[in-house]
């Protein structure tokens, strides 16, 4: 359950996205210019890189690594692929509005993705860098965490009738098992096991929170699943990871960091003018 919370969120660059941009206009190095195209459709020029980007989109290899039948049968997808939008620009199908502005975010999704890229290559994250970004993370993770079972019931009424056969004796795991709606978790009594109250709705966390170990909710706990009556068995102190054993992921999170950085500052720097 800990790990789940280091896992980074880091920018992706689609490379069927590259193969399907144009790239009129843009400045390529002398040796990559040099390279014949692969093929001609109807005059338009199939480049070696727009293939070898196609390659690597389908089977994550070079040209060169694959078979020649193999490559060949590369080489007409990526055929009719120009085949495909050459007509689409006959019929000129990018004069639709929507069609057009697709292809104006594709075209700077992937010129931002990219630049995003070379500015990350000159930020190699610090032992400080990352160590901050630790002390960050451990002071915005939940302090403890709830073994908790649940009875989720679909009004309120039921909710109640429940709460008042607790009172009289009746054993939690057999309503779960008799009256509860959730398929997950009624078989076992309703156990959910071991959360933090982020794995939660609020409503539901906030319920659990109030509750000493061994009690349950006296009042029905509403939340867009249904009404739950909550029983918390147990809860102890969350031990986060030691900052060896995470410090390898935290690299791609400072990054993104400074990534959001430099948008900021590119944002501030320019002249906005919002008409919503």
């Amino acid at each position: 359950m800990m790990t789940r919370n280091w896992m980074p969120a880091v920018l992706a660059l689609s490379a069927l996205g590259v193969a399907a941009c144009k790239h009129d206009g843009a400045a390529a190095p002398d040796a990559a210019a040099a390279k014949p195209p692969v093929a001609t459709v109807n005059g338009k020029p199939i480049s070696a890189e727009a293939f070898e980007v196609w390659v690597q989109a389908q089977t994550s290899k070079k040209p060169s690594e694959l078979p020649p039948d193999q490559k060949k049968q590369l080489l007409e997808s990526l055929e009719g692929l120009y085949v495909s939008g050459l007509e689409a620009e006959k019929q000129n199908v990018g004069a639709n509005p929507e069609v057009a502005a697709r292809l104006e975010l594709d075209r700077l999704n992937l010129l931002a993705t990219t630049l995003f890229q070379n500015y990350a290559k000159g930020k190699t994250p610090t032992d400080a860098d990352l160590k901050a970004e630790y002390d960050r993370q451990i002071a915005s993770m939940p302090k403890e965490e709830f073994h908790a079972r649940h009875i989720l019931l679909k009004d309120e009424a039921q909710a109640k009738d429940v709460i008042a056969q607790l009172g009289k004796g009746a054993k939690f795991e057999d309503l779960a098992q008799k009256l509860s709606t959730d398929e997950g978790s009624k078989k076992q009594g309703g156990d959910l096991n071991w959360f933090t109250s982020d794995k939660m709705v609020k409503p539901f966390s906030d319920a659990v929170a109030q509750l000493n170990k061994g009690e349950y909710t006296k009042t029905p706990v509403q939340t867009q699943f249904g009404f739950h009556v909550i029983r918390l068995d147990d809860k102890r102190p969350l031990t986060p990871p030691p900052y060896d054993a995470v410090k390898d992921r935290l690299g791609p999170i400072v990054q993104q960091h400074q990534v959001h950085d430099y948008i900021d500052a590119l944002r501030k720097a320019a002249k906005i003018e919002e008409k919503l």
